[in-house]
């Protein structure tokens, strides 16, 4: 696997494909936005007094976004820190 500084292979005659731009990339903003969105959900839902299967998905939405944002800074971290087991291609989202 190519290392973030290093140009990707790519066949003949094909350009090679640059890298997206950090904003892109980096996944927090997404879960972080898909979280509140479920709590905002679990919210409606509790306040309508419809305690059934809407709300209860919206919940576990928000457990499972709280849980995943976790392991992403978890492994984040990990890979910061120079763990043999950590994602690799990470470090270009350190900030």
């Amino acid at each position: 696997m190519a290392q973030d500084s290093e140009p990707t292979p790519t066949a003949a005659g094909h350009r090679p494909v640059p890298h997206l731009p950090r904003r892109l990339a980096d996944p927090t903003p997404v879960v972080l936005t898909g979280t509140a969105l479920w709590l905002v959900g679990a919210v409606v839902f509790a306040l309508r007094g419809n305690v059934q299967i809407e709300f209860w998905t919206c919940v576990s939405g928000v457990v499972l976004g709280v849980i995943g944002y976790g392991v992403f800074r978890w492994q984040r971290s990990a890979a910061r820190r120079g763990s043999r087991g950590a994602w690799q291609g990470l470090s270009g989202l350190d900030g």
